[in-house]
């Protein structure tokens, strides 16, 4: 993989920075923390070098410092709303990064019930929270917000709300996911903090848009891509240019909101610390790119893979086409067609050529590897096994499993599992192929070279199967498929 971004780097200045800000404030700091603590999957593709737990670990060096408190909202809870990637419930999520919190040290245990407004599902949550020793705090549904200023900072809005009791300087406020009140929460806290004579401030933390990269850069195009179902635009931030002259990008939802946060924070404190949404970001990313042309080539292929994405999901019933228009559109403001992606076009060659499923997988040196379905594997398990010969230099007519051990695993599927499909997963190959690298040195020199797949292109003629997603997401490959399936037919 091409490195285009200093971790290391990322994560001094990062740490340093948000010290700062606490500064800036003198005795606490709310950090709005947006996006994913660990497993930041879409900042490691499109940023090559970052880690999936970047921020999570440039919070470790603020331990000390840091408590970190959940935000989920009643309507949320009440809804049953299911985060995608892990398949829980926005409530069980909030109980699960608790707990993986406190196993790496962060003092964290409380939860704030935002849009509270007399939900009984959100009234048996707080019991269960406090079955396991997790203080809960409700905040209420408060008329005209967030335009109604009045009214919100004063007893009967914010002063309405539970105070959360923190004793640490820095307080990341985080949620499950989007529209779950981070915001809200945090204002909330700065008005009763106010009324009690500490002096606290409010920041956010936002990987994407980047502020100090141009408006089209691909990194934040890709960041609309990503985001397009929740309809942010980037966009060029007015307040900061005109307070500064100088040009940042933010989107759209935090310039539409600026003038209300303005007025909020004049309420509370005063006066505004800040003269744009940009002044209100502590994000430092953009200042550890050490290859932009290495990022700009990640971002472009992750546009790409968003719109692939949005096809497929658009097959299987989970999307909609105003999202693949938006797609399509960022695909021509990046100057993006799929046959910048090499492994499209190699993979639906090999379809064509063989009549049959083909998958393609680009290689860290560009070298285009190709499989094909066949009577004994899957297109997908014959690419991987393939790749895995050329890293190696080993002879591609030689069988690294042989054909006899892969038959009696068939026989497994089809007469004892009841499986239609005979043919290998990717999964299977590869536990196959870790068992004839017991006594195979080519075998074991092959499985060995698992570990250089890591961030490679793969593209399938037809949409995989969820383990063979699995297993691609798991090596940290990087998966486009047409959208069709196998009974659609292939090549000629």
């Amino acid at each position: 993989m091409k490195y285009g971004f200093d971790n290391n780097k990322y994560l001094k200045m990062q740490s340093e920075h948000i010290r700062e800000r606490i500064a800036m404030f003198g005795d606490k700091l709310y950090l709005e923390f947006g996006g994913k603590l660990f497993d930041d999957y879409h900042a490691s593709r499109v940023l090559p070098g970052f880690e999936p737990d970047s921020k999570f670990k440039m919070l470790l060096q603020l331990k000390e410092q840091v408590e970190i408190v959940l935000v989920v909202s009643a309507s949320a809870i009440e809804k049953n709303k299911i985060r995608q990637d892990s398949g829980l419930t926005y409530g069980a999520e909030v109980i699960r990064l608790i707990g993986t919190f406190r196993k790496m040290g962060f003092l964290s245990g409380s939860v704030v019930i935002t849009q509270y407004a007399g939900q009984p599902s959100a009234d048996q949550y707080r019991v269960k929270l406090n079955n396991l020793g997790i203080r809960s705090y409700l905040h209420y549904v408060i008329d005209g917000y967030p335009g109604n200023i009045e009214l919100i900072v004063s007893d009967e809005g914010y002063g309405r709300n539970e105070y959360v009791e923190t004793s640490r300087p820095l307080v990341v406020i985080t949620a499950p996911g989007p529209g779950s009140g981070k915001m809200a929460t945090c204002l909330s806290q700065l008005y009763h903090e106010h009324r009690r004579g500490i002096q606290a401030g409010y920041a956010k933390f936002e990987t994407f848009p980047i502020w100090n990269l141009p408006l089209k850069h691909p990194v934040n195009i890709a960041y609309e891509a990503a985001t397009a179902d929740l309809n942010d635009v980037n966009m060029i931030d007015p307040f900061h240019l005109e307070a500064y002259g100088e040009t940042t990008v933010n989107y759209n939802r935090d310039v539409e909101i600026f003038p209300v946060l303005n007025a909020i924070f004049e309420q509370i404190l005063g006066e505004s610390p800040y003269k744009s949404p940009t002044d209100m970001g502590v994000n430092m990313a953009g200042n550890c790119i050490v290859d932009d042309a290495a990022c700009r080539e990640a971002a472009n292929q992750e546009i790409i893979r968003r719109y692939y994405n949005c096809l497929c999901d658009l097959k299987r019933g989970n999307s909609s086409k105003e999202i693949l228009y938006k797609l399509q559109l960022l695909m021509k403001q990046g100057g993006l067609t799929i046959n910048d992606r090499p492994v499209v076009n190699a993979a639906m060659q090999r379809e064509e050529d063989t009549g049959h499923p083909a998958v393609s997988i680009e290689l860290s040196d560009g070298t285009l590897v190709t499989g094909k379905t066949s009577g004994l594997l899957g297109a997908a398990s014959a690419c991987l096994l393939n790749s895995l010969k050329v890293i190696e230099g080993i002879d591609h007519e030689l069988h690294l499993v042989s054909p006899q051990a892969i038959e009696p695993i068939q026989t497994l599927k089809t007469s004892y599992l009841g499986s239609i499909n005979p043919r290998l997963h990717t999964d299977e190959i590869l536990i196959a192929l870790s068992i004839s690298a017991a006594t195979d040195k080519r075998a074991a020199l092959a499985l060995s070279a698992l570990r250089q797949l890591k961030g490679c292109e793969v593209h399938s003629s037809v949409m995989l199967s969820a383990v063979d997603e699995s297993v691609f997401r798991k090596l940290g490959m990087h998966l486009t498929c047409e959208p069709k399936t196998e009974a659609d037919g292939h090549g000629q």
